[in-house]
């Protein structure tokens, strides 16, 4: 039985050498990002619960049978996500006949987070709920959405972004001032006031 008060200060990296020798120290990984990684599905998809903790599940296989080709040159937390990225993605084929389809998921804190980020009137919160937020996004293309979640609401940098979408940091900062573009027209056109 595996002290997981020990592991704490330890980093993901370490704790993944530590995976790599003794199995149950992957319930350090587990209990560090089904919160975050969780969060990071329903954000980016509609699914229901059920679904999204589906989506977990295999995400966590994934995560575990690649523990031993995971690269150090990056950080776990990017390759975790790039691999939950990816399952969503999976998923999302697999699902794309049902009507629940695929919507962005957003709670009244992120929400908020991506509106100030995207400079939206301050006197209009009130209107821009997260309906309206979650409405504007759905609009979107799909890498742009993508991106908007990542770097506002997961609040991920450039770097991590592009270990996650795999693609070089200058076309991540073009994709987010593209995506910051298209949110805002999308806003004008829902009649949503915004400073530019």
């Amino acid at each position: 039985m595996i002290d997981l008060e020990k592991t704490q200060n330890l980093t993901d990296e370490q704790v993944v050498k530590l995976v790599l020798e003794d199995q149950d120290y992957f319930l350090v990984v587990i209990n560090r990002y089904k919160t975050k990684l969780f969060t990071f599905i329903k954000r980016l998809t509609n699914i229901c619960d059920e679904d999204a903790e589906d989506v977990l599940q295999e995400v966590f296989l994934k995560i575990y049978l690649s523990l031993n080709g995971f690269d150090n040159g990056l950080k776990f937390s990017s390759w975790a996500y790039a691999i939950t990225r990816n399952q969503v993605i999976s998923n999302h084929r697999k699902l794309k006949a049902r009507a629940e389809g695929y919507a962005v998921g957003l709670d009244d804190e992120a929400a908020s987070r991506l509106a100030s980020k995207i400079d939206v009137e301050k006197d209009m919160d009130s209107l821009l709920d997260k309906q309206k937020i979650s409405l504007i996004l759905n609009r979107l293309d799909e890498k742009y959405r993508e991106v908007l979640v990542l770097k506002f609401i997961e609040e991920k940098d450039y770097k991590e972004i592009s270990d996650i979408i795999r693609k070089p940091s200058g076309t991540v900062g073009s994709m987010i001032n593209k995506a910051k573009e298209l949110f805002r027209k999308e806003a004008e056109k829902q009649n949503i006031k915004i400073s530019l």
